[in-house]
């Protein structure tokens, strides 16, 4: 199958998903700077789950750029990405409006953990789809960053009892790991 609805169709979503972040941002009624001010937790919480979904948007360009087609099951396994990815805007207007509190964290924490083990299945299963020695098994080899993700989310959604702010983090620590778009696949590609 080709590949190019199911880019298509992920940008989509993606798009969505950003939009409806924002709109969860609600205006204050007053004029003045201070009116802000209640807001500082939700546009923080904005700020981190708009560069998660950037860094996924990213990713998934690039794997998608390193394989020649798709199957039924890559169809399902990209949906299951999309899905835990849709739950963004829930989490984030969430955290931001109880101001990060431990219950919100941890279910954040829980909603990126389940996005990032649905993007590792997804990408596995290309790999298994296009062979061992496809470009996206020789750029991402054994996987060190998305190990380390899982392992800090891991950490990090119990944490949030302990501590949200610890909690929070580890969310910012991954997100820096990913920020920078990832050059192994792009570079094997040129």
């Amino acid at each position: 199958m080709n590949k190019n609805r199911i880019e298509a169709f992920s940008d989509g979503v993606l798009a969505i998903i950003i939009t409806i972040m924002i709109i969860e941002i609600r205006a204050p009624h007053e004029s003045s700077f201070e009116a802000l001010e209640p807001l500082i937790p939700v546009f923080l919480s904005y700020i981190l789950s708009f560069t998660y979904v950037g860094i996924y948007w990213n990713n998934h360009h690039h794997m998608f750029q390193s394989i020649k087609s798709v199957n039924g099951a890559v169809l399902w396994l990209n949906m299951h990405l999309l899905f835990w990815l849709s739950l963004i805007p829930f989490v984030t207007s969430w955290i931001g409006e109880q101001h990060f509190s431990a219950v919100p964290m941890s279910i954040y924490g829980f909603v990126l953990m389940m996005s990032a083990i649905a993007y590792f299945t997804l990408q596995n299963k290309l790999i298994h789809l296009q062979g061992k020695e496809s470009i996206l098994k020789n750029a991402i080899k054994d996987d060190k960053k998305g190990k380390i993700s899982l392992l800090f989310y891991f950490l990090a959604i119990p944490l949030a009892f302990i501590s949200p702010w610890i909690s929070g983090m580890f969310y910012i620590a991954v997100a820096v790991l990913w920020i920078v778009p990832d050059k192994r696949i792009e570079n094997l590609i040129e």
